[in-house]
């Protein structure tokens, strides 16, 4: 991933908390019968000094976990928000006009050695901790042990484990950083007016990445704002 030094976000905590809000990753392995990418909602465990271990699973019908297995490496990327950003949003169109559109947004990427996993348990607790993590904010929230027995059995093979552990990550919150202040204050409120005061991409804006310490202020002269 091409990563200006304005946009980059090492923070591993921030890494790892846009994939758990936006956890549906695009797989992709390069295997024998060539790339195959398929979108997969994945867990992430953190494990302190490391990059933590991605958990995920595929139905075995799906070829991908047989190129998965023995690969020595796999991606996976998580997209998180994004937005146009018009040229009329930036106070320098009312000053030098010199201005041109752009994509703002924030994404991960993965990559790591992945592990074929068929054990039962490990399936079971996959399935579990996936459902506990979408259904617990619901009132009145579904749980595994609601369906019965045997049809959970029947349904537990026809899946196949992923367990991915990271050896690398990058971070790209690409959300304005080398405009000038007054540019990233116009950016924030158009945002807000099409979508509202609690509009994801404007919060970033706002923040300047949400990085620790903000890098809001960077250069108002770095690369065009059209530079994805």
């Amino acid at each position: 991933m091409y990563l200006p030094p304005h946009f980059r976000e090492d923070d591993v905590a921030a890494q790892h908390a846009l994939i758990r809000a936006r956890p549906l990753g695009l797989l992709i392995s390069a295997g024998a019968g060539g790339l195959m990418a398929n979108p997969v909602p994945f867990l992430i465990d953190a494990d302190g000094a490391g990059l933590g271990t991605l958990r995920a699973h595929l139905a075995r019908a799906n070829p991908q976990w047989r190129d998965l297995d023995g690969l020595s490496e796999c991606l996976v990327v998580f997209q998180g928000p994004d937005a146009y950003v018009t040229p009329s949003w930036y106070a320098t169109k009312r000053e030098t006009g010199k201005v041109v559109p752009t994509w703002n947004y924030a994404a991960v990427q993965a990559r790591g050695r992945p592990r074929v996993v068929e054990d039962a348990a490990w399936l079971a607790r996959q399935i579990d901790d996936l459902t506990r993590l979408q259904e617990g904010r619901r009132p009145e929230p579904w749980a595994v042990a609601d369906a019965p027995e045997p049809f959970l059995a029947a349904q537990l093979k026809g899946i196949v484990g992923i367990e991915i552990p990271i050896s690398a990550l990058a971070g790209k919150w690409k959300v304005s950083q080398n405009r000038p202040e007054a540019d990233r204050a116009g950016v924030a409120a158009g945002l807000i007016r099409e979508g509202g005061p609690g509009d994801p991409m404007a919060r970033l804006v706002a923040a300047g990445g949400g990085r620790p310490g903000g890098k809001a202020g960077g250069p108002a002269g770095g690369p065009a704002g059209g530079q994805p």
